[in-house]
């Protein structure tokens, strides 16, 4: 369970790392995506080993890796500036 616990934070790093590496322009500084990144796997990980019980841990990864990205998907600015038009009278 531990090993599980571990793979699950190191899996936040890679996807965190991945993240920040190829849109860094788009998301908020570094220490908060690398944060929110752990912070989705684990609780993926929770939800999916709670869900399951005892199930094979590419299972509990693999929903520990859906609830990083979304959790990382949150944190996405837009790409450019939205032009916001006053609706005409």
């Amino acid at each position: 369970m531990i090993l599980e616990v571990l793979g699950s934070a190191a899996l936040g790093l890679v996807l965190a790392f991945a993240a920040a590496h190829r849109l860094p322009h788009r998301l908020p500084p570094r220490p908060l995506v690398f944060a929110t990144a752990v912070a989705g796997a684990l609780f993926g990980d929770f939800v999916t080993h709670s869900a399951l019980g005892p199930a094979p841990v590419l299972l509990t990864l693999l929903g520990a890796a859906v609830v990083s990205a979304a959790s990382l998907s949150l944190l996405l600015r837009p790409a450019g500036r939205l032009r916001r038009r006053s609706a005409p009278a």
